[in-house]
């Protein structure tokens, strides 16, 4: 027994026929553009692999400047959120208590 309950001979008996009706020729051409296709698929995988990789060595690069350094970013933010909290109360006067 084969797979699932197709022997070997009952194998050979459809691969004769299938190169029988689309040439040695063509298989050929259809097993080639496979393989392109499975090399094309593997580059652009490894590709992205390098490149998210960089992109998470640039991060992390990026965060223990920032956390050496201190963060003009969080700084920044900070100020624009006070302004924002200075205004609000402005406006509303029932913050001013």
């Amino acid at each position: 027994m084969g797979f699932g309950g197709i022997s070997i001979w009952q194998l050979v008996i459809i691969l004769g026929i299938v190169v029988l009706l689309f040439g040695t020729k063509k298989l050929r051409n259809i097993g080639g553009d496979l393989g392109s296709a499975f090399k094309g698929f593997k580059k652009a995988i490894s590709e992205d692999d390098a490149r998210s990789s960089e992109g998470v060595a640039d991060k992390n690069t990026a965060q223990k400047n920032a956390s050496e350094q201190g963060s003009p970013r969080l700084d920044k933010e900070d100020a624009d959120f006070a302004a924002q909290e200075k205004t609000a109360a402005k406006d509303d006067p029932k913050k001013q208590s």
